[in-house]
């Protein structure tokens, strides 16, 4: 699932290819997609907008309307791609054995950008305004915003009786942090996924932010180098796995004490850690 350096990486190598850009046509080919909105609903509500900009909130992907805007999320498998005409829409999308999987596309006088999700987990919606944007309104801080300070995230961390893990998940608190981060963040803390929020000091906790800041740039400078190819079917980030220290490291030596990393469930969810080294 696209986290928050994936979506990132994304908004930067998009905006300049969609900014200033009006759209011409909407092509609704799964309705799923759109859901709950309906695809007439949809269609007019994006129909004639131009894009001011391109922006990101937690995991989210936003295109800023001139009025209104699109709200993208991935979830597991959803991708953006980009094709050089109407034509090369249609020529391509859904057509076997060879097609490009598309779901809805906004076409523009230079070009047509594609969201694509092959499970249609993944959801795109446009909104009439940011105030009547339902999911923007539930996200809590961004992970990436000055505001999230090593002294916001200790107010948070100390309402609450959670596993750090299950905290850190939450998107009403912190937003941009999935399963990947949450994991690697907690191993650079060397803190137990399982300790309650509210137990942690006020050092500990700006230890914990530091990790968190640490690893999403990190994570946000492998996924810009290369940078995101929309004009690629098979593209997606390459060099992630050279820098993880916990995730999906399953009885692997922990990098810094040796120990075999392990696997636990928490909330239906895997946490990979090192419960030797991480108190």
């Amino acid at each position: 699932m696209p986290e928050l350096p994936e979506v990132e990486a994304i908004a930067r190598a998009l905006r300049p290819k969609v900014r200033g850009q009006r759209i011409r046509c909407v092509h609704l080919f799964h309705p799923i997609v759109t859901r709950p909105q309906s695809p007439a609903q949809f269609a007019a509500l994006a129909h004639g907008r131009r894009i001011e900009e391109v922006s990101r909130h937690g995991k989210y992907l936003f295109l800023l309307l001139d009025r209104g805007l699109v709200e993208m999320h991935f979830r597991f498998d959803g991708q953006l791609f980009w094709f050089s005409s109407a034509k090369d829409l249609l020529l391509r999308a859904n057509r076997k054995p060879h097609g490009v999987h598309v779901d809805v596309a906004f076409e523009f006088s230079r070009g047509v950008l594609a969201f694509a999700d092959g499970r249609h987990f993944g959801r795109v919606h446009v909104w009439e305004s940011r105030e009547a944007c339902v999911p923007l309104l539930r996200l809590g801080l961004d992970a990436f915003s000055r505001e999230f300070t090593a002294a916001a995230l200790y107010q948070r961390l100390s309402r609450s009786r959670r596993p750090l893990k299950e905290f850190l998940l939450d998107q009403s608190r912190i937003s941009g942090i999935g399963n990947i981060y949450s994991s690697e963040a907690l191993w650079h803390a060397r803190l137990n996924p399982r300790r309650r929020a509210n137990s942690l000091s006020r050092a500990q906790s700006a230890k914990l932010h530091k990790a968190i800041v640490s690893v999403l740039r990190r994570a946000l400078e492998c996924c810009l180098d290369p940078a995101p190819d929309f004009r690629d079917p098979q593209w997606w980030f390459q060099g992630l796995e050279g820098i993880l220290c916990a995730y999906q490291r399953k009885g692997l030596p922990c990098r810094r004490c040796g120990r075999a990393i392990r696997r636990i469930e928490q909330g239906g969810r895997s946490t990979y850690c090192c419960l030797h080294c991480q108190k």
